[in-house]
C-alpha cells in the first residue's frame, strides 16, 4: 500500500511540473489574444501556404483565432509596415521572402524599414531550390558546355528574370561574376512571361525555382543545367549542384522567414520560434510544403538574424559590383 500511495504521489508530482512548464509566461502571453499572420503578397503560392499553415498551428496551439492578412503592395512593403506599426507582444507576424530582407534594403533607393531595428528575427521558415534551366535548341546541356559558349560568344547568350533585383536576377549576375562570363540580362514583369520566352526559345537561359519548371525539365522543354543549392534536391536528385559542376559559391535558395515587431519580449520570440518548428515538423505539414517544393529549414531567433545580415551583405556586394539599379 505504501508503495502504491509514494507512486501515486510521483504521478502527481509529474503532473504539476508538466502543468507548470505548459504554462510559461510567454505561453501564456500568447494564449491571451487572436494571431495575425501577414502575409505581403497576394493569396497563392509559399508565401501565403506557410502563413495558412502556421495560422492553423497556432490557432490550434493556443485555441485562439489566428487569421492570414494577404497585404500585398509596394514590393511587399505594405505588409511590412503593418507589422512594423503593430503591438509588439507575438501576436502579429510577418511571413516573408528573402529578398524583402536582404536584397531590397540596398537595391530600393528609400527603402523605407531598418530590418535590424524595426523587426525581430523570429525563424527561418522554409527553403526553395532554384535551378538553371536552358532551352534544348540552345544544344547546350551542362555548365561547362554554357561556359565555354559564353566565351567563345560573349554576349551570344540571354537569361530571362522575373525583374531587375529579383533574386533570380541576382543569381545570374553572381553567376557572370563567378565564372568571368557574359550573359545577355532580360527583365520581365514576373515570372510567367520570362518562363513562356524561354520555353518559346526566344530566350537561351533561366534561374527560376524548381517547382515552377519541373514539370517542363521533365518533358524535355527544358535542360536542367544545376541547382543553386549546397546539395542535391530530393524533387529531382539527377540535377547536380553548381559546386558540383565546377562553379562553387553560388548557393541560393529561395527561402522564407518569420519576424516580429521590434519590441517582442524576447522570450515570447523563442517560444514563437519553437512553436513554428514544431509545427513545420508535423508530417503532414511537411508533406503540404513538399507538394509546392518547399523543406523546412531550422534557424531560429539569433541564427535567423545572422543569416539575414550575412545574405545582406552578400547581395549588397554583388549588387554594387555589377551596378544593378532600379528602374
Amino acid at each position: 500500500m505504501m508503495v502504491r500511495h509514494l507512486f501515486l504521489v510521483a504521478c502527481a508530482l509529474i503532473t504539476v511540473g508538466t502543468t507548470v512548464h505548459a504554462q510559461t509566461a510567454a505561453e501564456k502571453a500568447l494564449a491571451a489574444g487572436k494571431f495575425t499572420l501577414v502575409a505581403p503578397f497576394p493569396p497563392g503560392g509559399p508565401i501565403d501556404t506557410l502563413a495558412r499553415v502556421l495560422a492553423d498551428g497556432l490557432g490550434k496551439r493556443y485555441n485562439q483565432v489566428a487569421v492570414v492578412d494577404n497585404a500585398p503592395g509596394a514590393a511587399g512593403n505594405i505588409g511590412m509596415d503593418k507589422v512594423k506599426r503593430a503591438k509588439p507582444d507575438g501576436h502579429t507576424l510577418l511571413v516573408i521572402p528573402a529578398g524583402n530582407l536582404t536584397i531590397n534594403p540596398t537595391l530600393m533607393p528609400k527603402f523605407p524599414f531598418s530590418i535590424g531595428k524595426d523587426f525581430v528575427p523570429v525563424a527561418m521558415l522554409a527553403k526553395t531550390p532554384n535551378v538553371l534551366v536552358a532551352h534544348p535548341g540552345t544544344g547546350i546541356q551542362s555548365v561547362p558546355e554554357l561556359i565555354k559558349t559564353a566565351r567563345a560568344r560573349p554576349d551570344s547568350l540571354s537569361y530571362a528574370s522575373p525583374g531587375i533585383g529579383s533574386g533570380l536576377h541576382l543569381a545570374g549576375e553572381l553567376f557572370k561574376a563567378q565564372t568571368k562570363v557574359e550573359l545577355l540580362h532580360l527583365a520581365y514583369k514576373g515570372t510567367p512571361p520570362a518562363l513562356n520566352d524561354v520555353l518559346g526559345g526566344t530566350v537561351a537561359l533561366m534561374f527560376s525555382n524548381l517547382p515552377t519548371v519541373l514539370p517542363h525539365i521533365k518533358s524535355g522543354k527544358l535542360v536542367a543545367l544545376a541547382v543553386t543549392d549546397d546539395t542535391r534536391t530530393p524533387t529531382a536528385p539527377d540535377i547536380p549542384t553548381m559546386a558540383e559542376v565546377g562553379v562553387p559559391g553560388i548557393v541560393i535558395p529561395s527561402w522564407y522567414g518569420l519576424l516580429s515587431p521590434a519590441g517582442t519580449p524576447a522570450d515570447v520570440v523563442e517560444q514563437l520560434a519553437r512553436d513554428a518548428q514544431d509545427i513545420l515538423a508535423q508530417p503532414a505539414v511537411r508533406e503540404q510544403l513538399k507538394a509546392q517544393g518547399m523543406t523546412g529549414w531550422n534557424l531560429q531567433t539569433a541564427a535567423f538574424g545572422a543569416h539575414i545580415r550575412d545574405e545582406t551583405a552578400r547581395w549588397a556586394q554583388v549588387i554594387k559590383a555589377r551596378n544593378i539599379t532600379m528602374e
